[in-house]
C-alpha cells in the first residue's frame, strides 16, 4: 500500500481535494451569502440563498475528480520508467509494482472517476458534464503516451488541467444554485460573479503550474534529452528555458496586481500576496539564475508547489474579509 499512495501522489491529491473543498466552502458560500434573501415564488417567503448541491454529491465529485487525477500519476509513471531512472535513479512501476498491475490501477481509478463524474453530473441536471470527466481521462493518458514528448505541448496540457480543478467545483455548484433558483425564486440572481473568481483561481493555477513544469523540464533535461523528448529545454536550450520561466513569473506577479488593483483592491490581501505569493516568487526567480544543480532547480521547483498552495489559501482569507467585513 506504500508504493501505491506515493505512485498516485497521495500529497498532490490533498491538494486537489483542498482545492475544491475551499472553493466551495470558503469562497462560493460567503459569496452568494452576500446575495442576502431570495423571495420564493407562490408564497412570497423569503429564505437566504445557501448551496443547492448536497454534500453527498460534492464528495462525489471530489471524488470523481481525484481518482482520474490519481490514474493519470500512475500511467504517467508506467511510460516514463526509463527517463525517471536516469533523472531520479528509481521507479516505483517495474520494480515495486509491476507494469500490469500499473495498468490494473489506472483503469480501475479511471473507470471510477468517470463513473462518478456521470452520475454526479446527472445529480446535478446537466449529464453531458460527464463527459469532462471522459476527456481529461483521455488526455491524460495521451499526455503520458505522447504529449509530454512534444514542445510545449504536454506543458500546457497540464496547466489547463490543474486550471479546471477551481472551475469545476464552482461549475457544479453553479449548476445546482440555477437549477433551484430558476424555478423556486421570483428573480433569478446573476451568479456569473462565481466564475469571475473561480476564474482568477484557474489563471493563477495555470501560470505556476506551466513554471513549474518548466522548471521540472530543465531539472530532468539528462533524461528526456537521451529519450528524444522534445521538451522546452531541448528544444531550445537550457539557458532560453531559464529565461522563458523567469518571464512567467514576472507576468504573474503583474497579473497578480493588475487584478487586485482591478477588482479587489484591500490591503488584506494586498499584503497575503506580496509576503505569501510574490516574495518566495522573487526567490524563485533568484534560485532559476543561480542555480547549478539539480537540487537547486528542484528547491525552486518545491517552492512553486509552497506558492500554488498560498494561492489556494487565499480562499480563506477571501472568506474571513467577507465573514468579518474586513473590506
Amino acid at each position: 500500500m506504500h508504493y501505491i499512495l506515493k505512485l498516485i501522489r497521495w500529497q498532490n491529491l490533498l491538494l486537489v481535494v483542498l482545492t475544491m473543498v475551499l472553493m466551495r466552502y470558503a469562497i462560493v458560500e460567503p459569496l452568494i451569502s452576500r446575495i442576502g434573501v431570495i423571495l420564493l415564488k407562490g408564497s412570497g417567503e423569503e429564505i437566504p440563498m445557501a448551496l443547492q448541491l448536497p454534500w453527498y454529491d460534492f464528495l462525489i465529485l471530489v471524488f470523481a475528480t481525484v481518482s482520474i487525477t490519481a490514474g493519470g500519476y500512475v500511467i504517467n509513471d508506467y511510460f516514463d520508467i526509463g527517463t525517471d531512472m536516469i533523472n531520479r535513479g528509481e521507479v516505483i512501476v517495474g520494480t515495486r509494482i509491476s507494469r500490469r498491475k500499473a495498468m490494473l490501477w489506472h483503469s480501475i481509478l479511471n473507470i471510477a472517476g468517470v463513473v462518478a463524474g456521470f452520475y454526479v453530473s446527472a445529480r446535478a441536471g446537466y449529464f453531458w458534464f460527464g463527459t469532462i470527466f471522459l476527456l481529461v481521462s483521455g488526455l491524460l493518458y495521451f499526455y503520458s503516451a505522447s504529449y509530454k514528448r512534444q514542445f510545449l505541448i504536454g506543458n500546457l496540457v497540464v496547466s489547463i488541467l490543474t486550471a479546471l480543478v477551481p472551475l469545476l467545483a464552482v461549475l457544479f455548484e453553479w449548476a445546482a444554485l440555477y437549477r433551484y433558483y430558476s424555478v423556486n425564486a421570483i428573480e433569478l440572481p446573476n451568479l456569473k460573479f462565481l466564475f469571475y473568481w473561480a476564474g482568477g483561481f484557474s489563471l493563477f493555477a495555470f501560470l505556476t503550474t506551466l513554471i513549474r513544469e518548466i522548471i521540472k523540464d530543465i531539472e530532468d533535461f539528462e533524461g528526456d534529452a537521451a529519450y528524444g523528448r522534445n521538451t522546452v529545454p531541448v528544444m531550445i536550450g537550457i539557458p532560453a528555458s531559464r529565461i522563458i520561466s523567469i518571464g512567467l513569473i514576472i507576468i504573474t506577479i503583474a497579473a497578480l496586481y493588475l487584478v487586485w488593483h482591478s477588482f479587489i483592491n484591500d490591503k488584506i490581501t494586498l499584503i497575503y500576496l506580496s509576503v505569501a505569493v510574490v516574495i518566495p516568487m522573487l526567490f524563485v526567480i533568484f534560485r532559476i539564475v543561480r542555480s547549478r544543480e539539480r537540487k537547486e532547480l528542484h528547491t525552486a521547483s518545491g517552492i512553486i508547489k509552497l506558492i500554488m498552495i498560498a494561492g489556494v489559501l487565499y480562499s480563506v482569507v477571501v472568506k474571513a474579509i467577507i465573514s468579518w467585513n474586513l473590506l
